[in-house]
């Protein structure tokens, strides 16, 4: 059976996408700063997000493949149209990295070269030390080069999924190729998120440090990626799609939506704890902003993201509910989309306080981090204190909270990925007939 994307499909989504579209251009044309930050950081904040989501699409698809799973086969294809977007995201990642190239935004502080100079009365020594990485080369190469890897695997593994279907369903010498190249995307795209991690997103408040942060992201995009997954065949299903797709199914969904809450919250208890008690200016910068000026949303992203789907999915019976489990994955792929917002957000705002003469509170952070041991730890406080209560009594839309054209841009990019994951499925048949495990995950149970 084919999926048909119908016209009036198109039309609904078309518009998503158009409300994006006019949500953007109203971010930019109507920016007060000549920098446009509000247009750029809800680009990057929804290209991350989106982009990130399919690359745990192939990757926990590789995976599967590569631990010889076979209870996702039936709507394997779904995972497969999911890593295609990479292709989308590559043009997306793309437009932030030409940005950091020529200068056409101010997103990242390290963007600013005059801070490298030791002759520079605003020397920063903690920039200099990572500008090795942290340059606008290796953001457009790194971002091009590793993207367009991940997505020639998953690219590779698709394409052999349906020379599979042409050939033998005895003939399994199409089945160990896609192996090779599943196994091959694993450490590719593991180690290679984690530099793009870095790059894309914590760099941001490059003065931070953090061991974690790699991990914590990765799981919030793989949460996302689940919850999408969730969503996209309850839909598909109540189209008359995806029949023997079954409860058994679902519930390993839901399993895994509610195993990898616990993981996320996990690594999120384990930053936040670590650094509260090492009490390490370098790392205490992070959460002093965040606690000071977006402590409401600091605590909703626990809330969605651990309370909601924890106390939900305790039950075992409400992974077999439709109704309860597509709730939870709506719900909860919202609050990973706030999660990146506060990833992203504060940083932001900060770089262009001082890019239009704030530059006296990145002055005296990178005084403070300089500092070292426990007395030192004392001043980094202080000096965080200073810096992130410069404009704490000043709430501007958009930054301290996401605003209705926030809520619009994310609508518009989440249109775009499914219409794209929709145009994908429609151009074959949604199931891969002669997978060797097709009849194992038909008759999957728990």
């Amino acid at each position: 059976m084919t999926y048909d994307f119908t016209s009036k499909n198109k039309m609904w989504l078309t518009i998503g996408m158009l409300v994006g579209v006019l949500c953007l251009g109203w971010t930019y044309f109507m920016a007060d700063d000549a920098l446009h930050t509000r247009f750029w950081s809800n680009f990057l904040h929804n290209a991350v997000f989106f982009t990130g989501i399919a690359l745990m699409g192939g990757f926990f698809m590789s995976a599967s493949i590569t631990a010889w799973a076979g209870w996702y086969v039936n709507f394997k294809r779904v995972w497969e149209s999911f890593s295609l977007f990479l292709l989308v995201g590559l043009g997306l990642m793309g437009i932030i990295a030409l940005g950091v190239f020529f200068g056409w935004h101010h997103l990242y502080h390290w963007m600013d070269t005059s801070l490298l100079d030791p002759a520079n009365e605003h020397y920063d020594k903690i920039l200099a030390g990572k500008a090795g990485f942290l340059n606008k080369y290796w953001y457009l190469f790194g971002t091009v080069i590793l993207i367009g890897i991940w997505l020639f695997i998953v690219s590779k593994i698709r394409s052999l999924s349906l020379s599979e279907d042409q050939g033998q369903a005895s003939d399994f010498g199409q089945h160990r190729k896609i192996r090779i190249w599943a196994a091959a995307f694993l450490p590719l795209a593991g180690f290679g998120s984690a530099a793009m991690i870095w790059q894309w997103i914590m760099s941001v408040d490059a003065h931070w440090y953090s061991t974690l942060f790699g991990w914590y992201t990765g799981a919030s995009w793989f949460v996302s990626m689940i919850c999408l997954t969730i969503l996209v065949l309850l839909y598909l299903k109540s189209k008359g799609y995806y029949q023997s797709v079954s409860t058994e199914h679902f519930h390993d969904l839901g399993k895994f939506l509610f195993a990898f809450s616990i993981f996320w919250t996990y690594l999120w208890f384990s930053q936040y704890m670590l650094i509260w008690y090492a009490n390490v200016g370098e790392e205490t910068i992070y959460f002093k902003e965040r606690l000071t000026n977006y402590k409401g949303l600091f605590y909703i992203n626990l809330l969605i993201n651990f309370v909601a789907p924890f106390l939900i999915l305790m039950r075992n019976d409400t992974k077999r509910k439709m109704g309860s489990l597509g709730f939870t994955a709506g719900l909860v792929l919202f609050g990973h989309w706030l999660d990146f917002f506060l990833m992203i957000k504060p940083g932001v705002l900060h770089t262009a306080h001082e890019s239009v003469g704030h530059g006296h509170a990145a002055e005296h952070h990178g005084e403070a981090v300089t500092g070292h041991g426990h007395e030192g730890g004392h001043e980094i406080a202080e000096a965080a204190a200073h810096h992130v209560g410069e404009h704490a009594s000043s709430f501007e839309m958009g930054f301290s909270m996401p605003g209705l054209l926030e809520l619009g841009t994310f609508i518009g990019f989440l249109c775009l990925f499914l219409f794209f994951v929709f145009n994908t499925l429609s151009k074959t048949k949604l199931v891969g007939e002669n997978d060797p495990y097709l009849e194992e995950s038909i008759h999957h149970h728990t």
